[in-house]
């Protein structure tokens, strides 16, 4: 996710049928939405990432930062998109409306007006109030959307572009546990008010960030089973929460409707609230797997195309699943998952099976070219106890992604060798399969045998440089060479 600090789910309710007026009914959708992130060492290319999205039938994108590649292959679809804008620039929009005009002039006006982006909205900062980043980005966040809104209008886009700020679940919380409690963190209240209200003004919107997973992972006694979306017929969970005439029977419409409790009790409730980011890793965490994941999205998703919302919003808003693709180079500080929220892998072949709308079968990408057929694994001769061992396995996980060997995770189960032959392919595959790359003190050597088994797979690396299509490749490829010379300027350490 974007940022995927810890969530405390609240297994809170809400008897509130009576209190919020119900101004829309349940409908089924058309499309689905999705987060796209781009922090991968070989990004799938933007135009088979645009053919996913459609042959799969979603017809909204996030982004997290105005990507060029991902922005232009997505110029001329039918794909609404929203762009944003990092926390790290929140300080210098904020303090110069000059800067927010040159940002939406470049991110922006100018992916609209020259290569036809369907831009509706610009997500200014991701979490900015997140507690563990100790009030850091509070006193610009609120500055910097009203900036980019006066850009926004200046540059002529005040109708078609929106603004929002994606907001982590942290900013609100219930007391004793129902929804109907629901209040704005004391520390930020003042300035939820007020940024929520200048949004309402000014026909912006809030975006909430709900992680159910996360419930698992930061409380080892949460219930299981309330984390999930309860299967149509199947008795509600035993820590499903009644209150007042409710019973909420997953976290997710308890934690939704907590916000909407804080804000009808500051009379901002006729905001509409979009879920920026939802969704379930597959590897990294022993809660973390494929079986769990189709669990949780198949609900998510069948509860989004019936369009059936929460008992404050019985109308589901719109809402971005978490993730499109897997990113090999997200920071890993929140844990070993951060890397493995894709409901598609790094290539756009699917984890598990998923029904969407119509019924239609999750499609996998069209067009993927990979490296040569080749992984790098321990020689067979070499020893696993050699004393290079250590260090040679710990360099390639410095600069790959080792994450799915981690206790529970896919690649756990492996024995020392092929537990070592994992981490060296890792490397030689982020580094293009490049000779040098597999080399390791002549602890390794190139075969063609696949070496994946049970549930590890031994990757074999997009080829940025060669697919179908041949928009954005040029940006794609210069990623994962970049990233190739550095592993490889480094590799005297080890060979």
């Amino acid at each position: 996710m974007g940022s995927c600090a810890a969530v405390q789910a609240l297994a809170v309710v809400w008897a509130v049928a009576a209190l919020y007026p119900v101004l829309l009914r349940a409908r089924p959708v058309e499309a689905l939405a999705a987060n796209w992130g781009t922090r991968a060492l070989h990004p799938l290319p933007g135009d088979v990432t645009v053919r996913l999205l459609r042959d799969n039938g979603f017809d909204k994108v996030k982004l997290f930062e105005a990507d060029p590649s991902a922005l232009r292959a997505l110029g001329h679809t039918d794909i609404q998109v929203m762009v944003g804008l990092p926390n790290e620039l929140l300080a210098p929009v904020s303090s110069s409306v000059a800067a927010a005009e040159q940002w939406v002039l470049q991110n922006v006006s100018t992916y609209i007006s020259k290569y036809g982006v369907d831009i509706r909205s610009v997500a200014v900062g991701n979490e900015p109030f997140l507690k563990s980043y100790k009030g850091k980005f509070e006193a610009a966040t609120l500055p910097a959307v009203q900036n980019v809104q006066a850009a926004l209008v200046k540059a002529g886009l005040g109708r078609q572009v929106h603004v929002t700020v994606p907001l982590n679940a942290d900013v609100y919380e219930s007391l004793d546990g129902r929804p109907s409690s629901g209040d704005f963190r004391p520390d930020i209240s003042g300035l939820m008010v007020s940024l929520v209200r200048f949004l309402l003004d000014n026909g912006g919107f809030l975006t909430i960030n709900i992680y159910p997973f996360l419930s698992l992972y930061d409380d080892q006694n949460f219930p299981v089973d309330y984390a999930y979306f309860p299967a149509p017929g199947s008795p509600p969970s035993q820590a499903s929460v009644q209150d007042g005439g409710v019973l909420y029977t997953n976290v997710f419409d308890a934690n939704y409707d907590t916000l909407i409790a804080a804000l009808d009790k500051h009379g901002l409730g006729s905001i509409a609230v979009v879920v920026g980011e939802i969704g379930w890793p597959t590897d990294g965490d022993k809660n973390a797997n494929a079986a769990n994941a189709q669990r949780f999205n198949q609900g998510l998703f069948d509860r989004i195309i019936a369009g059936k919302g929460t008992p404050r919003r019985q109308q589901m808003p719109d809402v971005y699943v978490f993730a499109l693709l897997d990113e090999d180079a997200k920071s890993i500080d929140p844990g070993n998952f951060e890397r493995h929220w894709g409901v598609f892998n790094y290539d756009g072949s699917p984890k598990y099976n998923l029904s969407l709308i119509n019924g239609r079968p999750i499609a996998p990408a069209r067009g993927v070219r990979y490296l040569s057929r080749q992984w790098c694994v321990l020689r067979p001769e070499a020893s696993p106890t050699d004393p290079a061992i250590p260090g040679a396995v710990g360099y390639a996980c410095q600069y790959a992604d080792c994450t799915s060997l981690g206790a529970g995770s896919s690649c756990g189960n492996l024995d020392v060798r092929s537990n070592i032959s994992y981490a060296f392919n890792q490397f030689f595959q982020a580094a293009n399969q490049m000779k040098n790359a597999c080399n390791f003190n002549n602890l390794s050597v190139i075969t063609t045998s696949d070496p994946s088994q049970g549930t590890c797979r031994f990757e074999i690396m997009i080829d940025t440089g060669r697919h179908d299509l041949a928009v954005a490749s040029s940006a794609a490829a210069a990623t994962a060479t970049s990233a190739a010379v550095l592993l490889l300027a480094l590799l005297g350490l080890v060979i």
